[in-house]
């Protein structure tokens, strides 16, 4: 994962937005002295890319495994270690 604002090779894509979207690309770009409107979007992605991971590590939480339920009850107690 890139850090914002990190020097990074850069590829070339071009997308279309709504007017409102492009307006806010523009008021963010200015509000927060971003050099570029990609840079707005990068940021935007980079910060979608976190939400995803999060949600991974969320759902990795969630799943339970019998198999280790059943070793840490196997009746030793801290004092055995």
């Amino acid at each position: 994962m890139t850090k914002i604002g990190a020097k990074m090779q850069a590829e070339k894509l071009s997308i279309s937005l709504s007017a409102s979207l492009v307006q806010f690309v523009e008021q963010y770009k200015e509000a927060h002295q971003c050099r570029s409107r990609s840079q707005v979007i990068e940021r935007a992605l980079e910060l979608l890319r976190l939400q995803d991971l999060e949600e991974a590590y969320r759902q990795a939480a969630e799943e339970v495994d019998a198999d280790w339920d059943v070793t840490i009850a196997d009746g030793l107690s801290d004092e055995t270690w």
